[in-house]
């Protein structure tokens, strides 16, 4: 059968059948959790180590690449993976069946936040899980360091990422830029003698969006395609750019609204950035959540789709894999200096840093599936809260 012909080099797939692909990425978006990180280990342990859909070189570049666009890595890595195995079509099928279950669960939770008040079991789950969602950031980002880590120029470059993303408490677009810079200048030709093949293009940039006088849904449009299309990395470092936009320049949200829609989106499985979904539903309900949901994520699907092809065809040349190499690096420093971030957040006190050692234990030592984790830590945040109620946690 062509589509399960294999690579005979490589040992893995030339095509997966666009029905396997949609089935997987239903599944990782239904079970998986812990944000970008977290997922993207997921899939290297399932994909390459598991199912044997891809190489570790492959997928390293795809990490990689998708780090170096704009957008969520999470998606953006599923994307690529189903494209790679899929075409276009396997890339629509396995992207959207990714978001699905997420929009979904979300959207029926703006429901319930909007119809019956604050949920206040809202506040004690993400007392117990997001101290364990640190840990499961710490941990898959150790997974991938294993996976394309190589030599110390790549480690200095992720130190440098990492303190450049506490120290301004966000992510910097040109840090991608310069790692990959600095790649192609340690590992490639193009510094050394003018190379024929191309470098792998950035679209790091676009034309700024406005508003204008659209009304509240192609505000919420415009707002989250370019929250999609000009945020690099995740949802772990959108946060601050969403905060600015709902809350401080359109008004959309309160603060303390704004932090029930992180939890929402911690808390929930796949993407972190479905707090889209749920902030669209507050604004503007079901209609809002669909419009905001595919304006958060439909950059991302065209991005990967625009450059993975780029990507195949140059994969051999020094050039590109320098600067993958080194954005690879930056990915690491970025996603270390999220979870240090948002620790700040998570952690408040001593029974939080107890969640955060034990659940960091229990990935390490006895590799716990992430929603026996989740489950598990969500009840030790009920009871927790009620017995102790810390007042630095989401407070109204």
């Amino acid at each position: 059968m062509a589509q399960r012909t294999l690579d005979e080099r490589r040992g893995t797939p030339l095509r997966v059948p666009i029905r396997d692909l949609a089935a997987y990425y239903l599944r990782l978006g239904t079970i998986g959790f812990g944000g970008p990180a977290a997922l993207v280990g997921q899939m290297e342990q399932e994909l390459v180590a598991g199912r044997r859909w891809l190489t570790r070189e492959e997928f390293r570049e795809g990490v990689a690449v998708c780090q170096s666009l704009p957008g969520p890595l999470a998606i953006q890595v599923g994307i690529f993976i189903s494209y790679l195995r899929g075409g276009f079509w396997g890339a629509w099928a396995g992207g959207w069946a990714f978001i699905l279950p997420n929009f979904l669960v979300v959207a029926a939770l703006g429901a319930l936040y909007v119809h019956f008040g604050s949920l206040p079991p809202v506040r004690g789950i993400f007392y117990g899980v997001s101290p364990a969602v640190i840990a499961l950031i710490l941990y898959s980002c150790h997974r991938l360091a294993k996976l394309g880590m190589e030599d110390r120029l790549q480690w200095i470059i992720a130190a440098g990422c990492f303190v450049v993303t506490v120290a301004l408490q966000a992510e910097v677009a040109v840090l991608f830029l310069t790692a990959g810079v600095i790649g192609i200048a340690a590992y490639g030709t193009l510094f050394r003698r003018r190379a024929g093949a191309p470098v792998l293009p950035l679209l790091a940039a676009a034309a700024p969006l406005k508003a204008g006088a659209a009304g509240t849904l192609g505000q919420l449009l415009i707002f989250f395609l370019k929250a999609g299309s000009l945020t690099f990395g995740s949802g772990l470092v959108i946060v601050p750019f969403l905060e600015k936009g709902l809350v401080q320049q359109n008004g959309w949200l309160t603060g303390p609204q704004f932090l029930v829609a992180v939890a929402i989106g911690m808390l929930s499985p796949g993407p972190v950035v479905i707090t889209a979904t749920f902030v669209g539903y507050l604004v503007a309900g079901l209609r809002g959540a669909l419009i905001s949901t595919i304006g958060i994520f439909l950059p991302s699907f065209l991005l990967v789709v625009i450059v993975a092809p780029v990507l195949l065809r140059h994969r051999s040349n020094p050039n590109v894999q320098g600067f993958v190499k080194g954005a690879y690096a930056a990915a690491i420093g970025t996603i270390v200096g999220a979870a240090a971030l948002l620790g700040r957040i998570a952690i408040g006190d001593w029974l939080t840093a107890l969640i955060a050692c034990g659940s960091l234990l229990a990935l390490a030592r006895w590799k716990m599936p992430n929603p026996v984790l989740v489950a598990i830590t969500a009840v030790i945040g009920l009871v927790g809260f009620e017995i102790l109620k810390p007042p630095w946690v989401l407070i109204k």
